[in-house]
């Protein structure tokens, strides 16, 4: 008789014991004993922009997790071992003596490289590898990627029901680990700048108390969170069981009627982190919200796709379908065949022989870099845009629309600087940031991809006044403007000198010491005249959509885009070479402009903006002479079948 399996269930993108089918996997397998590890990666500590607010999220689903499981099992928890998975792996098979290796596929091209590799040495180690199809989004994305040309097109009936959380779970075996830990590369630390002390995760295989324990922010070095966001699969299910008790709420939802300025509390559900570390099921969020949506009395106000709750999911997946397409090539421009090729400012710098960017950029305009660093610490003198902007680095989230209203300012609505870079940002900084969302999104606001109406863009007065006309969200998160009356609070620059000094603060300098000595608060004039601005940005992507070119043009690879835009062009597009500025860190100042007569102007309509259509639904129709890649790209309008359509039924 064949001896029975001893099993190390890999958990990843999974944090939960609910409806996790590849836990399930592992149960079916009998197992003589089990293992529920987590290899604390390197690539994650070291290599990946991550900000303390998502660690300690990170952190509160591993320990909430671990508890879990030893209700479950009191001689098991979740065991972290501080070492790669490429290098533990093949040492714990051989030292706890595994026959199989059990974990949740993920679809993000780091994860697909390094399960690859722990494929090969598990078939070297003689383990039986099982790893299941997809738990981590409603749909497969490799699955979606050859159907109808790459269009996330399916039916919402092939959504499979969330599975129960295990009654119990076996023993794990013999805990020792006689072999020697494999140190990894420290450098480059690129989240060197998030920490405040030494990194030490890494100090002994087992943690330092040798109990496997998930590592604390201390040991990472990393400076203390502040997020009042907290993370675990027992609050992502109590917050669930909360919207669901809402049925009004849950019926009713419509992503662009939501408030952005609202947050005590927000006015969305703020499960997506939850979705991000697994510490909810996607499913099992889909299923409950059709369980109160489909109720009689319910249906003929519920709202529909794509701007209610399942809608929200249903973009999320057709993300993941785009990078699983694409690689590593999705969150960037060159050599994207779906994105459009602008020639922003702060271009990404990249590799000749990988064609992937460095992590590196350009800085063509010592104006776009201050520019850059004022919207990114919020200082840009736009209260609203500041207002997002700290309380993304506060607590690790913002609104949806509050990141498109970011967004827009920073590429095409604004400042004309790489989405590359805000995207940078928002991966260090964002609790719930995952490749595949931000990088899509960030195309989508920029208008690179997915949707092209780039001539409409958020006023960062008019916008927020919609839900918030007394600004209270910019009191705040912008507490120097606390005393500004409403007339004043989304342009303090209007506001005569005697009463900024009445109400403590002064609007003057910009933000970065010059000009700020003062015996009272300041708060920095405006970066720029916004109307000016916006103007020239719209005459740039005018230009470029004429143009016409995407990421993976030889002309784009090469560098002779240059030859096709005139030298006076928004962007580096001077000569053929572009211009640089010689030192990143000599960025000097913005441009002083006038302020006192500045008239904020147009508003985007958000419904219109989000769910009007993307290049293949008309959204550049009336450009002459504008190129369009038909096919290349889409929206979710049309590519899902309503759940009150038979089969067959138009979408």
């Amino acid at each position: 008789m064949s001896p029975k399996p001893r099993v190390i269930y890999w958990f990843r993108t999974d944090l939960r014991l609910h409806d996790s089918p590849a836990l399930h996997a592992a149960l079916d397998l009998k197992p003589e004993c089990l293992y529920p590890i987590w290899c604390w990666d390197p690539h994650y500590v070291y290599r990946a922009r991550v900000g303390p607010n998502r660690w300690q999220f990170l952190l509160d689903c591993q320990s909430d997790l671990s508890a879990s499981i030893t209700k479950l099992n009191s001689n098991s928890k979740l065991f972290v071992i501080r070492e790669a998975p490429q290098t533990v792996l093949p040492k714990l098979f051989k030292a706890w003596n595994i026959t199989h290796l059990v974990f949740e596929r993920d679809t993000d091209p780091y994860a697909k490289e390094r399960d690859a590799t722990v494929l090969d040495l598990a078939r070297e180690a003689g383990v039986e590898v099982v790893a299941t199809r997809h738990g981590r989004t409603l749909y497969d994305p490799d699955e979606l990627v050859k159907a109808n040309g790459g269009k996330p097109t399916m039916s919402i009936s092939q959504v499979q029901h969330p599975l129960d959380p295990p009654k119990s779970l076996p023993n794990p075996g013999d805990l020792s680990l006689d072999f020697e830990q494999t140190q990894p590369a420290r450098e480059p630390d690129i989240n060197s700048i998030q920490r405040d002390g030494e990194e030490k995760s890494y100090s002994s295989l087992s943690g330092p108390q040798s109990d496997f324990a998930v590592p604390t922010l201390s040991e990472l070095g990393l400076k203390p969170a502040s997020t009042p966001h907290r993370g675990g699969e027992t609050n992502a299910l109590a917050a669930l069981d909360a919207l669901i008790a809402n049925e009004h709420y849950t019926t009713t939802f419509s992503k662009p009627e939501t408030a952005p300025t609202a947050f005590s509390p927000q006015s969305t559900t703020l499960l997506s982190p939850h979705h991000h570390f697994g510490s909810l099921s996607v499913r099992l969020l889909y299923w409950r919200v059709q369980s109160v949506i489909e109720k009689p009395a319910n249906k003929p106000k519920a709202t529909r796709i794509p701007t209610n709750l399942i809608g929200q999911l249903l973009f999320r997946d057709m993300y993941f379908a785009a990078q699983a397409a694409l690689g590593y090539r999705f969150a960037q421009t060159h050599n994207n065949p779906t994105a459009r090729f602008i020639p922003w400012h702060l271009p990404s710098q990249t590799d000749p022989h990988t064609q992937l960017v460095t992590g590196a950029y350009t800085i063509d305009s010592r104006a776009a870099e201050t520019w850059f660093r004022r919207w990114k610490h919020g200082r840009t003198g736009f209260p609203w845009i500041d207002a997002l902007m700290r309380q993304l680095r506060q607590e690790g989230w913002i609104h949806h629309l509050g990141r498109h209203a970011v967004a827009c300012f920073l590429t095409r609505g604004g400042c004309y600087v790489d989405w590359e870079r805000g995207a940078e940002v928002f991966e260090e900084w964002l609790i719930d940031h995952e490749t595949a969302c931000n990088a899509g999104n960030w195309q989508w606001l920029s208008c690179v991809a997915f949707y092209a109406q780039f001539y409409r863009c958020y006023s960062p007065v008019a916008f927020p006044k919609k839900t918030d006309p007394e600004g209270e969200f910019v009191r705040r998160f912008v507490p120097e403007l606390a005393a500004f009356p409403k007339k004043y609070v989304y342009e303090p620059w209007r506001a005569p000198v005697a009463d900024q000094k009445r109400w403590g603060c002064l609007i003057r300098g910009d933000g970065e010491g010059e000009g700020e000595e003062s015996e009272i608060q300041t708060y920095p004039k405006p970066i720029f005249d916004f109307n000016e601005r916006r103007g020239i940005c719209i005459e740039g992507m005018k230009s470029a959509y004429h143009i016409g070119l995407y990421g993976d043009d030889h002309r784009v690879k090469d560098g002779t885009w240059r030859q096709l835009f005139t030298d006076n062009a928004e962007g580096p597009t001077e000569g053929t070479q572009g211009s640089t500025v010689e030192g990143q860190t000599n960025t000097g100042s913005s441009e002083a402009v006038d302020t006192g007569a500045m008239d904020i102007g147009i508003d985007e309509d958000e419904r219109e903006a989000e769910h009007g259509g993307g290049e293949n639904r008309g959204g550049d129709d009336g450009m002459k002479g504008a190129k369009r890649k038909r096919g290349r790209q889409g929206t979710l309008d049309g590519h899902f079948v309503s759940p009150s359509k038979k089969k067959g039924g138009k979408g």
